[in-house]
Formats: C-alpha cells, sequence, structure tokens
C-alpha cells in the first residue's frame, strides 16, 4: 500500500496551526516539542513533528529550522478536499475561511461540481471540489 500525506512546514506555530486544524477536522493530534527529543538546538517548546490522523486523511507539520523560514514563497502548494459529502467540505470551506480568506466562493463550475479556494489564516491555500454522489 502506498500512501500520501501532507507535511506542513511553519515558522514557529506548528502547534497553534494544528491545534486550528484539529478543531476543524476532529481526529487525533499528536504534538511532539523539540525538548522532548532532547533536541537542544531548538527551542524546547517548538515542535519537532506533530500529526493529525482523520479516518479520511493524515496532516503532519513541524516548525522551520533556523533559515528555513526565509525560503517561504516561490513555491504555491494547494491542499485540494474533492469528494461527494457537501455539507462536510462545506463545514470545512467555511471554518479554513475564518480569519483568512475567500480567494474563490464555492460555487457550481462549468464541468458540473462546485469549486472553491480558501486561504486560511496561516497562508495555506485549500481547494474544494464537490461532485454530485
Amino acid at each position: 500500500m502506498i500512501t500520501l500525506s501532507a507535511y506542513l512546514n511553519f515558522p514557529g506555530n506548528s502547534r497553534e496551526a494544528m491545534t486550528f486544524y484539529h478543531g476543524i477536522f476532529g481526529g487525533e493530534l499528536n504534538v511532539m516539542s523539540f525538548a522532548d527529543f532532547g533536541v537542544t538546538e531548538m527551542p524546547a517548546d517548538g515542535t519537532m513533528h506533530a500529526a493529525l490522523i482523520t479516518d479520511q486523511f493524515r496532516l503532519f507539520a513541524s516548525d522551520a529550522m533556523p533559515g528555513a523560514e526565509q525560503t517561504w514563497g516561490g513555491t504555491r502548494v494547494y491542499l485540494a478536499f474533492m469528494g461527494d459529502e457537501e455539507s462536510v467540505l462545506q463545514g470545512y470551506f467555511d471554518a479554513l475561511a475564518e480569519g483568512g480568506s475567500v480567494e474563490q466562493p464555492l460555487e457550481k463550475q462549468v464541468w458540473g461540481d462546485s469549486y472553491g479556494l480558501v486561504k486560511d489564516k496561516y497562508g495555506l491555500e485549500w481547494m474544494f471540489n464537490i461532485g454530485t454522489p
């Protein structure tokens, strides 16, 4: 079996971001600090590894290593939800938009599905494509 999971990297606020996503998506959140692993070169309360495991997907994250935060930008990656559970996906869309911005409203498109794009308050962009069951 092969799986693909998103591994997010934040400039020092992974715990905050992952707690936000946990509040939206549910599941089980486990956050481990650098201190938990005895890493002394990083802030003790910084996130070495976080895992949010839901029934549908997994998100992983960590805080950026020193200097890495300067490389932000340049490459755009979208996190995309695709499915037919309209009420669940609409809820995710609305919750991610809080404190962020709706880049394209979730509306019916020429290909027959509903599509929208939201940028959350952490700057991550989430695509939504909702098909009919």
